[in-house]
């Protein structure tokens, strides 16, 4: 008897031992676990934000580039992320995010223990049991390891981190920001750049099955993604649906009608290559990465156009670019297969010329597959012969999407490249300089190269010749006075004779020379003002490129930016005024406050009796001159005034033209000039250029949105002093004979 009391008693002290050591076992463990939670949110085990940094997370925003009535015409972004307000967000992703990812959202202080308990004892097969502000965490300070040591301590971290949000931020808050940050399918993050991306609209106006494709896209965003998997995307669109309606997001009847509807992508993915105006926004990146040197944070450091969500308007009116875009596609279409058409093109005989074969064999060698065999150890012989092997490829053309594919050698698609027209279009309001069109290119994927920026320079031709005869009357000279058309005499270069293969009087009038773009009388009337004092008027005209004080500057032998040309010309309609153009109106930071305006750069260089004088005289060019052809074969019969230009072996064709409110300037021509029109009659820039800028101008005067108005006319000075009377504009149909295409001998 006294042995079993004594065994009872000893099992009754080894059960409260061991109770005692649960007890401590578990009060140690809680005191250490206690001291780990102070640890990691004292930033003791790895870094902590402040609280500071959990309402103001310095995550990179997407800085948008918008067009002057606020549409995006692009971003400028390491990831592609943007932010909202809740107010701007549909209350169906909120809710399809609730249903789907945390159903107690609004009830839990960052840690759901339900959702927890349910993983553990699950085993995770129930779904996760991370709450919207875990989840919040984990996007705003990724896990910078994902070992099986560290990922509890991580885990850990994130707790700290859901619970300070919630004690800190509100609910709309903490869901806004989860929303903003969240990475969606394409390398697009945030909310509101998904919804523009996949549907083209604000997030407010999301669609309950919208909603459901986009949140469905955050248990997976690559095989979720409705653009690359349609069926997948459907299918879990269906279940964020059913997961609504489980918590009477929306009714049974909704559920069903929903499930049985298709939702239609309206996609608009915005990058580099794609959307309206690439090579305008390459240029506003380039100037605002330059502006940002100089414009400082808050915090003292300078802003980053990649990272700190700036908006940035430009002056760029979005119907006017669609135009520009749509007119230079309408010609160049046509015109390229006239092009490659022609003798040396068509034969292949051009790639014997020497200049040619030096061109073709440089851009052999430079470009990237040519340099990936000559890393693989091959020599110049084999590697040559690789690259004239047929392959697969895709090459630019003039078809929907502005590509086709075919099978052809390295080597004859850069052949065939080269032989592609290229052109450059810029439209401007002359009073304000605000650029409202810029087309630097035929297709931004294929060809990277801006043909309208300052640095893009071409031999402009004869359009430099408005500048001469400008300076020419502004100094005493007449429009009615006659110039000589016989070669002229210069102390460099005696009896130069640039119109031997023409045939006119030996004196006209100013106005003639001009409409008819006589280079005789262009050279007698640099004789008359001089060479030095022309090039020094040019630069006044704001012309920065460089102009050799030679006998053929007055025929446009130097080399100037499309972007120069337009400014120096906005001084005719501008009434005397030179006008620079600019094309950002201002910059704005992410919360909106302004902090950097443009405006443009104005100067008087001549009067405005010379600047109306030399606007009927550019009439005179299109009226029955070099431009007729926009008279009676495009039909414009506003009043406008313009000048064509060529280089003398057509390798250059332009146009530049104004009506009383807008002035736009075009360029044609191969990347490379050894690639030309073989006949003037085809190269000169009534050919060539002026049909682009004839496409333009008709749908600009027939869209009365634009507020261009069709029927104005330029308005004559007060006290104007005028040698002509009878050139006065008129609507009326202008006679055939007196416009008749003039020879192309006399375009240079």
């Amino acid at each position: 008897m006294e042995k079993e009391v004594a065994e009872a008693q000893g099992k009754k002290r080894r059960t409260k031992r061991r109770i005692r050591i649960l007890w401590i076992s578990f009060i140690s463990l809680m005191v250490i676990f206690l001291l780990l939670i102070i640890a990691i949110d004292n930033g003791m085990v790895g870094y902590m934000p402040s609280l500071a940094e959990l309402e103001n997370p310095q995550s990179a925003i997407s800085s948008d580039v918008l067009a002057a009535d606020g549409t995006l015409l692009g971003r400028y972004y390491v990831l592609d992320r943007s932010n909202s307000k809740f107010t701007d967000i549909s209350p169906n992703v909120i809710n399809a995010l609730i249903a789907t990812e945390d159903n107690r959202f609004y009830d839990h202080a960052g840690i759901d223990p339900m959702a927890t308990l349910r993983v553990i004892f699950k085993l995770g097969h129930a779904g996760g049991g991370s709450t919207i502000s875990q989840q919040l965490a984990k996007n705003l300070f990724p896990r910078t390891s994902h070992s099986f040591i560290s990922l509890p301590f991580m885990k850990l971290k994130e707790w700290v981190l859901a619970v300070k949000l919630e004690r800190n931020l509100t609910k709309n808050e903490i869901i806004t920001m989860y929303l903003n940050t969240v990475p969606f399918g394409d390398n697009v993050y945030g909310i509101r750049n998904a919804s523009m991306t996949f549907f083209y609209k604000t997030p407010d106006k999301v669609s309950v099955d919208e909603a459901a494709i986009l949140i469905g896209m955050l248990k997976g965003n690559t095989i979720y993604n409705p653009r690359s998997h349609p069926k997948k995307s459907k299918e879990r669109r269906n279940v964020v649906l059913d997961q609504m309606r489980k918590y009477n997001y929306i009714s049974a009847v909704q559920l069903d009608s929903l499930k049985q509807k298709e939702t239609p992508l309206d996609y608009h993915r915005i990058d580099y290559h794609d959307g309206v105006a690439p090579y305008f926004r390459q240029i506003v990146e380039q100037q605002v990465k330059q502006v940002c040197r100089d414009l400082k944070k808050p915090d003292g450091t300078p802003y980053d156009i990649y990272k700190d969500g700036l908006k940035i308007w430009t002056t760029i009116d979005i119907r006017m670019q669609l135009y520009a875009e749509d007119a230079v596609a309408e010609h160049l279409t046509n015109w390229q297969r006239a092009f490659v058409a022609q003798p040396g093109y068509k034969d292949g005989s051009v790639w014997n010329k020497p200049a040619v074969l030096t061109i073709l064999n440089a851009s052999i060698k430079s470009c990237d597959r040519y340099q990936m065999y000559k890393t693989q150890d091959m020599n110049e012989a084999r590697a040559m012969a690789e690259m004239k092997k047929p392959i697969k490829m895709r090459v630019f053309g003039w078809t929907k999407g502005h590509y086709k594919d075919t099978v052809m050698s390295p080597v004859d698609s850069i052949k065939y490249m080269k032989t592609i027209l290229q052109a450059g279009f810029i439209a401007m309001d002359p009073f304000t300089g605000e650029v409202k069109a810029w087309v630097g290119g035929i297709d931004h994927n294929f060809f990277q190269f801006d043909h309208v920026n300052i640095n893009t320079k071409r031999q402009v031709g004869s359009t430099i010749k408005p500048l001469l005869y400008s300076f020419a009357i502004d100094n005493g000279f007449s429009p009615c006075g006659e110039v000589s058309t016989l070669p002229v005499d210069f102390p460099t270069k005696a009896a130069y004779n640039a119109d031997k293969d023409a045939h006119y009087d030996p004196k006209v009038t100013m106005k003639v020379a001009l409409a008819k773009s006589i280079n005789n009388a262009a050279l007698y009337v640099l004789s008359q003002v001089g060479i030095d004092p022309f090039v020094d008027f040019v630069h006044k005209c704001g012309i920065t490129s460089r102009m050799d004080p030679v006998p053929s500057v007055a025929l446009g032998v130097s080399d100037i930016s499309l972007y120069e040309m337009i400014g120096a010309y906005s001084m005719f309609p501008g009434g005397g005024m030179n006008t620079q153009p600019f094309f950002i109106n201002r910059i704005e930071d992410k919360n909106g406050m302004l902090i950097k305006t443009f405006a443009a750069s104005q100067k008087e260089v001549i009067n405005p009796n010379t600047a109306f004088k030399m606007v009927k005289m550019m009439r005179g060019v299109v009226n029955f001159g070099t431009g007729a052809r926009l008279r009676f074969k495009y039909d414009i019969r506003n009043d406008i005034a313009g000048k064509t230009g060529t280089t003398s072996n057509q390798a250059d064709a332009w146009f530049i033209g104004y009506c009383p409110q807008l002035i736009a300037g075009v360029w044609v021509g191969c990347d490379d000039r050894e690639f030309r029109f073989r006949t003037e009659q085809m190269g000169q820039g009534a050919s060539s250029a002026l049909p682009i800028w004839a496409f333009f101008m008709k749908k600009v005067f027939a869209d009365k949105k634009l507020g261009i108005d069709a029927n104005k006319v330029f308005k004559q000075p007060a006290n104007f002093d005028d040698c002509d009377t009878t050139d006065q504009f008129s609507t009326r149909p202008i006679n055939d004979t007196g416009s008749i295409e003039p020879a192309a001998s006399i375009e240079p």
